[in-house]
């Protein structure tokens, strides 16, 4: 199976921005992962088994892209996630605060979250995605559950 470049750019640029800024916490890193992710597509003449197949093969190139972006010795267009924040638009306060919470997490926490919580995925599927094993993927997602649980329990409890 295999879908035009321009077919999968619509259809999948959105999570690929999304799991992008979850580990480069900065949007213009973000797009930069994204044209990269789809210009790999666009050159690599695989086929895949199935459309989850592909979602999975983008989202990998995208995390590992992004992952080389935050190591580079070049990067030098960050902006603070709190300017950053003022560009979102969010349903509740709970949903920008949780979302916060979320950014401030250590990056291997914050993607096993984001692919389990944002975009459904199974922990056999994430382990596959990161190249970790599955106890490995659920113990990232307890710890980063215990951090957010922590963290926002905190926050309710300044408020009441």
């Amino acid at each position: 199976m295999r879908i035009n470049t321009e077919t999968a750019a619509e259809k999948y640029r959105d999570r690929l921005f999304a799991a992008a800024f979850h580990i480069c916490r900065n949007a213009a890193d973000a797009d930069d992962v994204v044209q990269e992710t789809l210009l790999r597509y666009h050159k690599t003449n695989m086929e895949y088994e199935s459309e989850e197949h592909l979602k999975a093969w983008l989202l990998r190139v995208a995390i590992n892209q992004a992952k080389n972006v935050n190591r580079s010795f070049f990067r030098h267009r960050i902006v603070p996630l709190e300017d950053y924040m003022e560009t979102l638009s969010f349903e509740s306060q709970e949903s920008e605060n949780l979302f916060l919470e979320v950014m401030r997490l250590p990056e291997k926490y914050r993607i096993v979250i984001h692919l389990y919580y944002y975009e459904e995925y199974s922990v056999k599927e994430i382990s596959q995605i990161l190249g970790i094993s599955d106890s490995n993927t659920k113990i990232r997602l307890a710890r980063g559950r215990a951090m957010l649980k922590e963290k926002l329990q905190e926050e309710w409890d300044e408020n009441e």
